[in-house]
């Protein structure tokens, strides 16, 4: 973040003295992390959802914190709405701190309460770094700890993150069953280990994709209902030390109110403070999606494929030239983008699971890469389903002509006539077929097996398919 302003405030804590841009709601241990972190160069303040959990986090713990006695109503005033501020969007720019850090979190927090401390400090009529009045650990931190406060945040962000996630699957799995209606009529071969199988719909093939994209939005569901458990109020380890009897409830009550998220206190705050199970389960959600996302962004691909020596089913929008050297090729962009976004998710949930098994005794310090993974992976995978409704879904068309001609060329017809014919004399007709170059029709009827109208009634690709 660039700082027009040249004037500095000296900010101190237990390490010594720092100069601290004098323009900036932040203060000392932000500056320390900006020094000590400079890592992924992706920032807090490009994740506003985390932000706004932060500040979420930070009023219901004084909103309880007042109702204890433990803030007074002029500070309470000035905290609260300083955290409104921030959950309303104002202030992100100076959440300036690096996503991937060490401490567990210890920077974010921090960055957080002297925000929201010197902003205070603001409403009360007073200096920037005049702590006495509003200090960022012994007001705005009261009660907490950054081993309850950087997880329930999380959770917050996550839990709303997800929701945006489940309206960008639910627009892609509209734009397929769209398609689906679209191509209701067009008969097309089916295929099982890349070889001709049996008939079937090309509207039946895109209401396949919508069907499992619908499925997968439950499964985020209920991944979100396990982020609902939260350890508010269990401070450093789960003992909830320095907090007042009866916080940990009065806390976790005024978040629920606060955000409209139905949290719930975990029972046992102790092994909340090191469980990192849910972002496991999340992760593995997230990869579930990806993994069937590049599925069928490979379907798309093949069906696409030519045009003039490939399968040719489908076209796909035209979007750019596909190459420097071979004039007029045009190339399936938006699923090769989109599965490569499928890979890095793939990735970052192999980041996940080590970075979920490093946590040593009552607290896993890797949360931060946690964090940005989940996040960075649900942005991407936003962008992804929204690119590929977009740029490339609703623009589909059907070659039906040359669908309908590779099932009436197909040897994968011959299934049909099992039930009349017996599987041997089937697969003789198969093998000849393959061998001469000839139709299926041709030889059975060669053959004398069936008569020419019982043979058109079986073969009728109409009648091979299920449309239930």
């Amino acid at each position: 973040m660039k700082n027009e302003s040249k004037k500095t405030r000296t900010e101190c804590d237990l390490l010594g003295c720092v100069e601290v841009p004098d323009n900036v709601l932040y203060g000392v241990q932000t500056m320390r992390g900006l020094e000590n972190f400079a890592i992924s160069k992706f920032r807090l303040c490009e994740y506003p959802r985390f932000i706004e959990g932060l500040a979420i986090v930070k009023l219901g713990a004084a909103i309880a914190n007042h109702a204890m006695g433990l803030l007074s109503d002029e500070l309470f005033g000035a905290i609260s709405q300083a955290c409104r501020e921030i959950m309303a969007g104002r202030f992100h720019e100076f959440f300036p701190v690096d996503m991937i850090q060490g401490g567990a979190g210890t920077t974010t927090n921090m960055n957080a309460n002297e925000v929201i401390a010197n902003r205070a400090l603001e409403l009360l009529g007073h200096k920037k770094r005049e702590y006495e009045y509003c200090h960022p650990n012994n007001h705005v931190n009261c009660s907490q700890s950054t081993n309850d406060i950087y997880p329930t945040a999380l959770r917050i962000a996550l839990y709303s993150m997800l929701g945006q996630l489940t309206g960008d699957m639910a627009y892609l799995q509209r734009g397929f069953g769209a398609k689906s209606e679209e191509f209701s009529d067009v008969i097309k071969m089916g295929r099982t280990q890349l070889q001709d199988a049996v008939p079937m719909t090309l509207g039946q093939e895109f209401g396949a994709y919508a069907t499992t994209i619908g499925e997968d939005i439950l499964r985020v569901e209920e991944s979100r209902k396990l982020l609902l458990e939260i350890n508010l109020g269990a401070t450093a380890i789960g003992t909830s030390i320095n907090a007042p009897k009866g916080y940990a409830e009065a806390a976790s009550k005024a978040l629920a109110d606060v955000s409209g998220i139905p949290v719930v206190l975990s029972t046992n705050l102790i092994e909340a403070t090191w469980d990192t199970g849910a972002y496991v389960q999340t992760s593995g959600v997230l990869k579930r999606i990806a993994v069937k996302l590049s599925k069928i962004c490979n379907d798309l691909r093949l069906l696409s494929s030519g045009p003039r020596t490939g399968i040719n089913e489908i076209n796909l929008p035209r979007l750019q030239p596909g190459s420097s050297i071979m004039p007029g090729k045009v190339n399936p962009v938006i699923p090769e983008v989109v599965s490569q976004v499928a890979f890095d998710i793939i990735g970052k949930d192999v980041t996940i699971t080590m970075a979920a098994e490093a946590g040593q005794l009552e607290l896993n310090v890797m949360e931060p890469i946690i964090a940005f993974s989940l996040a960075n992976g649900i942005h991407r995978l936003r962008q992804a389903m929204r690119t590929l409704q977009d740029r490339c879904v609703s623009g589909i068309t059907a070659n039906k002509e040359r669908c309908r001609s590779m099932v009436e060329n197909s040897i994968g017809i011959i299934t049909a006539l099992n039930p009349y014919l017996g599987y041997e004399t089937s697969a003789s007709i198969a093998k000849e077929a393959l061998e001469t170059g000839g139709s299926v029709l041709d030889i059975v009827l060669a053959r004398n097996l069936l008569i020419r109208e019982k043979l058109d009634d079986i073969l009728a690709p109409e009648h091979m398919i299920n449309r239930k």
